[in-house]
């Protein structure tokens, strides 16, 4: 398997990611916001996305988008193809677009929003802590992409406080917000 930023030659697979995309998201029941042909294709074309290929599939797919003005950047999109789930390439993918993510814009604080328990522990295992709505871009324009959500009422109903899915922040440079580790005490009443 091969794990690549993307570039014009991943384009012939804009429409199965698509796809399943959306097929995803009706079998699970959950919001993840559908995107254009065109929208995909541009940040497949721009080097905006991380793609894994596997004689000549795809496997999996993920972009990133910036908001106000590169303060924020999300990792978006998360999918593997059906054929290559409970393998761990959601986590490799997921590795590689976090990677991009710090190389482009290395002060962005880099965030998500997820209903699915295993991007929550892969954004974890990164350093990303969960956080309230209002520590996210407050970019109209990211909001009203969660439009074609299945959630978006409850989203608007909510305010955009909150929602069924939970938001992950990394603060680059901020080691308090990021610690990574098992913080729990020394238990002082074991008896060896």
């Amino acid at each position: 398997m091969e794990i690549q930023i993307s570039s014009c030659e991943h384009l012939m697979y804009v429409s199965e990611i698509q796809q399943e995309m959306y097929d995803s998201a009706q079998r699970r029941g959950t919001g993840i916001a559908k995107r254009s042909i065109e929208y995909l294709s541009k940040k497949i074309s721009d080097g905006n996305a991380v793609i894994a290929t596997e004689n000549g599939e795809w496997v999996g797919f993920c972009y990133i988008e910036t908001w106000s003005h590169g303060q924020f950047v999300a990792n978006s999109g998360l999918i593997v193809s059906p054929n290559f789930r409970n393998r761990g390439v959601a986590t490799l993918i997921k590795n590689k677009v976090f990677e991009l993510s710090r190389e482009k814009y290395p002060s962005a604080k880099i965030f998500g929003l997820t209903t699915g328990l295993a991007v929550m522990k892969i954004n974890s295992d990164l350093g990303y802590k969960p956080v309230i709505y209002s520590e996210l871009t407050q970019d109209e324009e990211f909001w009203s992409g969660c439009k074609n959500c299945v959630n978006y009422e409850i989203l608007m109903k909510k305010e955009r406080k909150n929602c069924l899915c939970t938001a992950m922040l990394f603060v680059p440079g901020n080691d308090k917000v990021n610690e990574v580790g098992n913080k729990q005490p020394e238990n002082k009443y074991n008896n060896e």
